[in-house]
């Protein structure tokens, strides 16, 4: 009886160990030929980018379509005006410098927060400017408070590329 049980256990360990041989070989790796650039690390064959990258292989640098003139008009709490704006690129691949602030030549340095949104906080000759911009294709839509020692204004500018 012991060695009908013997035989039993040790044919079941060896459908078991077959089986388990048999199941990780035939699981495929969707990361194998999969290569994501800067920091990117890939996840079921895709890649997941890091802020301020975007791309198939995160091989695109999310900052570089924001960059260029928009002209536009801006409407605050108090007064409008029509001017451009410029936004160039930094040395670091989540900043970028947003140029004429307010049509004052204020300039605000910017982080990318995600591939259509930033953020900037800057203060210029006594004046504090706080906001965030969108870019949605060509338009670039900037909403922000400017403040001074004797007045705060809250502005939304919107301009076309």
């Amino acid at each position: 009886m012991k060695s009908i049980r013997n035989i039993a256990f040790s044919a079941l360990l060896a459908v078991g160990a077959f089986t388990m041989v048999t199941y990780t070989a035939c699981t495929k790796d969707e990361c194998k030929d999969v290569v994501c650039q800067n920091g990117g690390t890939c996840v079921t064959g895709t890649c997941n980018c890091p802020t301020g990258y975007e791309g198939t292989n995160c091989e695109t640098i999310t900052r570089d379509k924001f960059v260029g003139t928009y002209t536009g008009t801006e409407n605050c709490t108090v007064g409008s005006d029509t001017y451009s704006i410029t936004i160039d690129k930094n040395s670091d691949d989540l900043k970028m410098t947003y140029k004429n602030v307010y049509n004052q030549n204020y300039s605000a340095v910017c982080t990318v927060t995600n591939t259509t949104t930033f953020t900037f906080n800057e203060t210029q000759n006594g004046a504090t400017f706080t906001g965030t911009g969108t870019l949605n294709g060509n338009t670039l839509t900037v909403d922000y408070t400017i403040t001074d020692a004797l007045s705060s204004n809250t502005c939304k500018y919107i301009g076309v590329k």
